[in-house]
């Protein structure tokens, strides 16, 4: 019995270890699944900095409105305080023994002018005030989410990390520590478009080698936003740390006027981006583990093409 269950597993065939090929799309399936995540981070940090600061400059504009409370509340009070103990009971009475009916009535009446204009200056400025914390309230519960969701997406970075680690541990079984082959396969740029598309390009093909870390804008590191916004912020271009968030904000191009410089979306969700650098090629920070490179521009699934003004 033994014998022969030696002979069955010893007749089994050997399970063969995965293909290069295999690897690779396994690799390229997991990072189609990280990187939206990682855009998602960027995009709530950049947009939490943006609502926070707005909250501040509220802040700011209501503060004085508080003072102004505070003081004309405070002159409320002391009034009322004046009267409880006394104090202007003897000028109250002076003005109201008068022997003049006519001037009595007049006292009377500037008595009450007074009054309903203390009320109304108080009131004026509570208003104010209550207005502007009515603007600031969406914007403190804005912060308070987009607060809650970072930390949320922060509580995720061992998670993003672990499988980082994991898909380079693949990347390394397959090439060793050498890489998957030539990370510039043809000029880079093809040529030069000038102008600030081409300071652009050209630094971005300067980047080639450098590896891809998500969160990253350089100098030494970039995922695939940060490449974009660090190479068109030296041709003093502000791109947004987001790759849908570029694609906002860049002029529509067609695929017949694309030129050096030029950003490549990639996916429907937009979570991937690189730089046209002519003749069929992009560079771009694909995914971590791999060093910046470039790649055909039609290896992916485009989305669309922009170029940045």
């Amino acid at each position: 019995m033994i014998v022969g269950v030696a002979v069955v597993l010893l007749g089994a065939p050997a399970h063969a270890d995965p293909s290069v090929a295999e690897i690779e799309k396994q690799i390229d399936v997991a990072w189609n699944q990280l990187e939206p995540i990682i855009e998602k981070h960027n995009a709530t940090r950049q947009d939490l900095d943006v609502k926070k600061k707005q909250a501040d400059a509220l802040a700011k504009k209501i503060q004085p409105l508080q003072i102004r409370v505070d003081l004309a509340m405070g002159k409320v009070s002391e009034m009322a305080v004046r009267a409880y103990k006394g104090d202007n009971t003897s000028a109250i009475n002076a003005i109201l023994t008068t022997d003049s009916p006519t001037m009595l009535a007049d006292q009377l009446t500037i008595l009450d002018q007074f009054a309903r204009r203390q009320q109304h200056d108080v009131q004026a400025v509570v208003d104010l005030k209550e207005r502007y914390a009515a603007q600031k309230a969406p914007l403190d519960s804005l912060v308070a989410q987009l607060t809650r969701t970072e930390a949320d997406l922060a509580a995720k970075k061992k998670q993003i990390d672990a499988e980082i680690d994991r898909l380079q541990k693949l990347r390394i079984k397959v090439y060793g520590n050498g890489g998957g082959g030539p990370l510039a396969p043809a000029p880079c740029p093809s040529e030069y478009p000038g102008g600030g598309a081409g300071i652009a390009v050209k630094y971005a093909c300067q980047q080639i080698g450098k590896l891809y870390v998500w969160g990253a804008a350089g100098p030494n590191t970039f995922d695939c936003s940060g490449l974009m916004l660090a190479a068109w912020a030296k041709a003093g271009v502000t791109l947004p740390h987001n790759a849908a968030a570029q694609r906002r904000v860049t002029a529509y191009v067609k695929r017949a006027d694309l030129r050096p410089g030029d950003l490549v979306f990639y996916y429907a969700d937009l979570h991937h981006v690189g730089m046209y650098v002519g003749n069929g090629w992009v560079v771009h920070a694909s995914q971590a583990g791999e060093p910046i490179k470039m790649k055909p521009v039609d290896e992916g699934t485009i989305h669309s093409f922009g170029r940045p003004h």
